[in-house]
């Protein structure tokens, strides 16, 4: 069986795209893993089904590079948007469906703006604030983000006592390079290491500076793969709305999975 694919990437966060509207990929665990492992596969951050939705213009179905499906992510949300734009099946403005609820969207040139779920609460530690973006994000900050040893602390935080019993989270890595402006490190889980680029996760790095900070909106966030922008309107403590992911995604190239 071929199944055609396009692989994209936003800010260095890449993913095998699927048009599945007609419902024919063969969903599992072990093929999801081996068509992003990076030695034996097309190698990706994630794999991404593009399904009909009624009421939508799509469905976005997002598996993570273990093979398990995952949770909300910010830059293949990014990513989908421009492929459903690629494919036609919208012009300008979307309206999609995800894991986490409904999303819109909106094309111009190179540039997508995603909104993002609305954040109903921020636990706020002295050490680092925890959050759910779509996806559940420990931020924490440190003075030199190149010295960061974001594998090893992250996955340790990751499978820790505190959130490893709960499914585990992301583990973001902050340094303050002035007012309004970040530069964000990533381990994320179902990948298992540092990613690129994590479009929840400089959501929530976005979110925490805020509140720590009290820096107005937007916020300029530097990642490994890129830079983003995140938009943001607070409703009240540690509570956002009208919030906004904007940066470029790229179709990188396209090919057939033998499956």
């Amino acid at each position: 069986m071929n199944i055609p694919f396009y692989k994209y990437q936003g800010t260095g966060n890449d993913f095998v795209m699927v048009d599945d509207r007609n419902l024919q990929f063969p969903v599992s665990k072990e093929l999801i893993a081996s068509i992003c492992h990076r030695r034996f596969g097309v190698g990706a951050d994630g794999l991404i089904l593009l399904q009909n939705a009624e009421g939508y213009d799509f469905r976005m179905v997002y598996f993570n590079a273990d093979g398990g499906e995952g949770s909300m992510c910010g830059n293949g949300g990014r990513c989908v948007v421009r492929f459903a734009n690629d494919l036609g099946l919208f012009d300008g403005n979307t309206k999609f469906i995800a894991v986490d609820g409904e999303h819109e969207a909106t094309v111009t040139g190179e540039v997508i703006r995603l909104k993002m779920s609305n954040v109903n609460g921020v636990e706020q530690y002295e050490e680092y604030d925890f959050m759910n973006t779509g996806s559940p994000h420990y931020v924490t900050y440190v003075d030199d983000i190149h010295e960061a040893d974001v594998v090893n602390i992250g996955s340790e935080i990751r499978y820790g006592s505190v959130y490893g019993p709960k499914g585990g989270t992301n583990v973001n890595f902050v340094e303050v390079i002035e007012d309004n402006h970040l530069s964000v490190r990533t381990y994320e889980r179902g990948v298992e290491d540092e990613t690129f680029s994590c479009g929840t996760g400089v959501t929530a790095c976005a979110l925490s500076a805020h509140l720590r900070k009290g820096w107005p909106s937007p916020v300029t966030v530097e990642t490994i793969g890129g830079t983003l922008a995140v938009e943001y309107q607070e409703t009240g403590e540690g509570q956002f709305k009208d919030i906004y992911l904007i940066g470029p995604a790229v179709r990188v190239f396209e090919g057939s999975l033998n499956v």
